[in-house]
């Protein structure tokens, strides 16, 4: 089998022209506001539930077990309404991203942003006045429905603006900004933890209020995309003009055209849902289910959620161990920026397998060391407590510039605009699912089978390597509206959309060369 068509480019390719003009870049920047708040709610929780001041005030059993020497290292943090504080949010947002499907299709990906830009105010509030468990729920639920509708709907947003020929930089942008909203969470509950009133922590709770702010009010002002535009109303005329303000440039007609083409097919889809489940959209299904998926089963949201913890838990102190999260995500911010610079030149492949590597050979290295050097009782050396820093360096890195900007562009750029507002909900929704699932379990399993954890993030690691080499098509510089030519020349993917060819060739659509 021709393991290479994989990679092979889509037949009929154009480049469209045009350039990056600060019309378009404002209004991206704008959007990636909602990945700043994905992060912010990423690294916050981690650092809040590492705070004595924290634990002593809603969860003290937590706090007595940090402080009994008969608990083992690794069941320190095992409790399971801690673990519900974090995993909450994410039941919401999978919730939440279905229902943004709909709205998002039917008024807009600026409505969504909108609508999820409130929620994360409303969410923040409740997180800095609380009293008690409830309201701490409350917090997380409703950053969770803001998260639900902004995630659902910004990676969207930015690949129908980006022109083809930078949409994964223009893409990545989202992921830098999640990045930088997991650094200043960190950076910050590093900063509060000295307030010596101990109220440090209502001020990480409450300070996703700021961001959210400017991009609920900024996101009023946002265009709406072409491709949505044209879905709507077919108003040709008005999207040439947005076209050539986003593009620079007056020859966007062949833009047009393959816009209004998609838009015309994307009419005859009534239930966007159902006709994603059809078997010429199987290869974008599977791609929404397992990109996701394979995304969280890395370990990344471990660090994440949990880098304070574990650091603590391997013997670092309250502050190193904040710091040891601050400096762990100043590397995988440096990774994101090289993923901008590297992902419309590289490619997507490339990018995703090196990564793999990197981050297999990390996740095994840690397991290895806390096996064999971290007991259940006793202080691991300090210096294979930092060497376990050092390695999660490389594997945030790793992250940083392969999976983590690419796990959500991926399914963006290669759904057709009849599915896609469905194909990123499903993709959207996984990534709750799962990292519910792992937030929820991560320090019960970690309190039973100890280092091996990180051996079966380890091995996952592995599998999806042999998915992406085996059934993931290069999608670098290819136009959205010409991406469904990549599945007819991929050694797998072809035979099973062949129902699609036959009915285009009934339909006539496949025209013949005249002589």
């Amino acid at each position: 089998m021709a393991i290479g068509d994989a990679a092979a480019p889509a037949a009929g390719g154009v480049e469209y022209g045009g350039r990056v003009t600060l019309f378009l870049l404002l209004s991206c920047v704008v959007a990636c506001g909602g990945g700043f708040l994905f992060g912010y709610d990423l690294g916050i929780s981690g650092g809040v539930t590492s705070m004595n001041s924290f634990l002593k005030r809603f969860f003290p059993e937590v706090y007595r077990q940090k402080q009994d020497s008969k608990v083992s290292h690794y069941c320190q943090f095992n409790s399971e309404l801690l673990t519900l504080f974090t995993s909450s949010l994410y039941i919401a947002g999978l919730v939440a991203t279905l229902v943004a499907s709909s709205i998002t299709r039917r008024y807009g990906r600026r409505a969504s942003i909108l609508i999820g830009g409130t929620f994360f105010i409303t969410g923040s509030v409740f997180g800095g006045a609380a009293v008690n468990i409830p309201m701490l729920l409350l917090n997380r639920i409703f950053l969770g429905i803001g998260l639900g509708f902004t995630n659902q709907s910004i990676p969207l947003y930015l690949s129908e603006m980006a022109p083809p020929q930078y949409r994964g930089a223009i893409n990545n942008g989202f992921e830098l900004c999640l990045s930088l909203g997991i650094l200043c969470a960190n950076i910050l509950n590093y900063l509060v933890v000295k307030i010596k009133a101990r109220w440090g922590w209502r001020i990480s709770l409450s300070m996703a209020a700021l961001p959210a702010a400017i991009l609920t009010v900024g996101a009023i002002f946002l265009p709406e995309t072409p491709s949505f535009i044209i879905q709507r109303d077919g108003n040709a005329s008005k999207v040439r003009v947005l076209l050539q303000k986003l593009r620079g440039t007056d020859s966007v007609q062949k833009e047009l055209d393959d816009l209004v083409s998609a838009s015309n097919l994307s009419r005859t889809t009534r239930y966007p849902f159902r006709n994603i489940f059809k078997r010429k959209y199987r290869p974008q299904l599977v791609i929404a289910l397992l990109i996701p998926f394979f995304n969280q089963v890395t370990g990344i949201n471990i660090i994440n959620f949990y880098a304070p913890v574990m650091f603590r838990t391997i013997g670092l102190k309250e502050n190193a161990s904040l710091l040891s999260s601050v400096v762990t995500r100043l590397c995988a911010t440096f990774a994101n920026i090289v993923a901008m610079m590297l992902v419309d030149r590289s490619g997507r492949r490339k990018l995703l397998l090196i990564g793999n590597i990197q981050m297999i050979l990390s996740q095994l290295a840690v397991g290895a060391i806390l096996s064999a050097k971290f007991k259940d009782h006793g202080e691991m050396d300090k210096d294979y407590a930092y060497l376990v820093l050092i390695i999660m360096c490389v594997f945030v890195a790793g992250y940083g510039w392969s999976w983590g900007p690419l796990a959500f562009l991926v399914p963006a750029e290669v759904c057709p605009l009849e599915i896609r507002s469905a194909g990123q909900s499903i993709v959207v929704a996984v990534t709750f699912l799962m990292t519910f699932v792992i937030s929820q379990t991560f320090l019960v399993v970690l309190c039973h089978i100890k280092s091996v954890t990180f051996f079966v993030f380890g091995a996952w690691i592995g599998l999806m390597t042999l998915f992406v080499y085996l059934f993931l098509p290069e999608t670098k510089k290819l136009p959205m509206e010409q991406v469904k030519h990549l599945w007819t020349r991929h050694w797998f993917w072809k035979k099973i959309v062949r129902e699609e060819q036959e009915e285009e060739k009934q339909a006539g659509i496949t025209a013949l060369p005249s002589s």
